[in-house]
């Protein structure tokens, strides 16, 4: 499968298999703070303030997310599950 690709076109299964690909891509770290995937967020990502009533039920269950690009729908990278709320609450449009 071809990086970056159109997360709305992909099923579980695929997101799962791209989430992977990305943490092969991205040596285990972070596409948004750059530590490793397998620990924590950076402190002021583990410090933000985040309102989780704003994302679906389960949203942390998995540590690891696909981030993906709002308005493009394109994929950018695996994640930390707190990164990936701190970007969808403060970032994405």
């Amino acid at each position: 499968m071809n990086l970056p690709t159109d997360y709305t076109k992909l099923n579980a299964k695929q997101k799962k298999l791209v989430r992977e690909l990305y943490i092969k891509e991205q040596d285990n770290n972070c596409w948004a703070c750059g530590e490793l995937l397998s620990g924590d967020p950076r402190q002021d990502i583990l410090e933000a303030k985040i309102n989780y009533r704003l994302f679906p039920p389960g949203f942390l269950k998995n540590p690891i997310h696909l981030q993906h690009n709002h308005s493009t729908n394109m994929t950018e990278g695996a994640v930390h599950a707190k990164c990936n709320a701190v970007l969808w609450q403060y970032f994405a449009k």
